[in-house]
Order: C-alpha cells, then sequence, then structure tokens
C-alpha cells in the first residue's frame, strides 16, 4: 500500500452531483490517493459491511473509456467513502481523507441549497421548517459521535501496539474475551483450522492485505530434533481493522 507521500496536497479530490445526491468516483478516489484503480475496487469488494450498507453506499457500473474499451466503476456516497478510507493508511492519509470529506460537505451544501432554493426570512413556517433541519441533524451527528467513542478508545490503545499479537493478546487489547474473538475471525473468514493440525493459520487474502502474518518458530525436543511450528498474529493493521468492525456491544459483553 502506497504510504501517500507523493501526493500534491494542493490537488482537489473530485466530488460530483447527480440527481441531487453527491458521489464520488473508485477512479477518482484512486487517482487522488495514488493508488491502483484495481486495488480500489478490491478494497470494496472486501470490505466487511452489510449487504444494506453495500446497496446502499456503492453503485458499480461501466463506462467505455477513450479507446473505446468498457471499464468498471463504482459510484460511493460520502458514507461509502467513509467506510473504504478507514483502511487507507501513511502519515500522510489523514490530511487527504479530510480533503475528501471537506468536497463532499461542499457539494452537499450546494445540492441542499439548489434542492431548497431561496429562503423567505420572513416566513415563519420557512424558518421553523429550516431550523428543524439543523437540529435533527445536530442530534444525528451527536448519536454518530457516542457511538464511534468506544471504537476510538480502541484504536487509541491499539496505536501502542508495538508488532504483531497472538489472537489471544489481541482480544486483550481489544477489550474482548479470547473465545470471542476467534469465533470472530473464523466467521468472518480471517482464520481457518489447518486440518489434523490442531493450528489456526489465516486466510492468503487477510495475509497479502497486511492484517496477519504467520511467526514461524523452530523448537528442539529434547532427542535433540527440531520441530517447527506456525503461529498466526494480528497486525497493527488488522487490530485497528477489528477495533472498526467489531461491534463495541461485543467487547462490552466480554
Amino acid at each position: 500500500m502506497n504510504e501517500l507521500n507523493e501526493i500534491d496536497a494542493t490537488r482537489l479530490p473530485v466530488v460530483t452531483i447527480k440527481d441531487g445526491e453527491v458521489f464520488a468516483d473508485s477512479r477518482d478516489v484512486a487517482a487522488f490517493f495514488d493508488r491502483n484503480h484495481n486495488h480500489v475496487l478490491r478494497d470494496i469488494r472486501n470490505l466487511q459491511c452489510s449487504d444494506h450498507f453495500r446497496r446502499s453506499n456503492f453503485g458499480p457500473f461501466k463506462i467505455k473509456d477513450l479507446t473505446g474499451e468498457s471499464t468498471s466503476h463504482v459510484e460511493m456516497t460520502k458514507d461509502g467513502f467513509a467506510f473504504l478510507a478507514m483502511g487507507f493508511t501513511g502519515a500522510k492519509a489523514g490530511k487527504f481523507k479530510e480533503k475528501y470529506i471537506e468536497a463532499f460537505n461542499a457539494m452537499e451544501a450546494e445540492a441542499r441549497r439548489q434542492a431548497a432554493g431561496p429562503v423567505d426570512l420572513g416566513d415563519p413556517d420557512a424558518l421553523r421548517k429550516l431550523l428543524l433541519g439543523y437540529t435533527e441533524k445536530a442530534i444525528e451527528l451527536q448519536k454518530q459521535v457516542d457511538e464511534l467513542e468506544p471504537s476510538k478508545q480502541a484504536l487509541d490503545r491499539i496505536s501502542e501496539a508495538d508488532g504483531s499479537l497472538c489472537v489471544t493478546d489481541a482480544a486483550k487489547a481489544l477489550q474482548m474475551r479470547p473465545k470471542d474473538l476467534f469465533a470472530y475471525l473464523r466467521q468472518h473468514h480471517w482464520i481457518y483450522r489447518r486440518p489434523g493440525s490442531g493450528h489456526d493459520l489465516g486466510y492468503q487474502s487477510k495475509v497479502s492485505s497486511g492484517l496477519l502474518e504467520h511467526k514461524v518458530t523452530t523448537v528442539l525436543r529434547g532427542d535433540g530434533s527440531e520441530k517447527i511450528t506456525e503461529q498466526v498474529r494480528v497486525t497493527p493493521k488488522g487490530l485497528t481493522k477489528l477495533a472498526m468492525l467489531i461491534k463495541p456491544s461485543a467487547r462490552d459483553a466480554a
């Protein structure tokens, strides 16, 4: 994954209004974050989200490029972009996520302005509706902050982690029972039990994406022979991902 070191901080992200809704194109997101578009499409396919959220916030489509070839794109809402961008890492990633969200907010404001038209400040009913809209928005934002706070605390703990952790220690970092984390990882296809070995291994997709790694250790037996063991471990990137994916209620119940 690129560390975003070569991105021009003055470049503006591309966000568009379509039928009164605000979207970003996966190809524009890839260009802005200096990533391979196929990798962005892969990341979207691999997102651990519900089918309802995927249908509501990601819309695949095909267009023809200048050569006449058909290429795949994905249109995403601001919520879809925010979910995807959680996985973007690197020293400079934060500021570029902020730029994209600022662009979304600006276009959403423009879309609302176009849809609502001018407000008659002398009309008490129009003012009441306008103030009600702002109040509802403020309540919704506060609700989102309250829901995110447990994850923020988990991420703060994880940021102090040094190196990878075994699943048991990863569970402690996430403040949940080890057996619950093992169950989650198996159910969501992070790890699997190698037949006949009694050991868990990570799926290659999770290892390739840097969420898991395997630690190989050579143990000297009493008879002088060597035994090679392999242990699946969770990387700091994997811990961060799990803190965002696992519901706070699951950790609190531990």
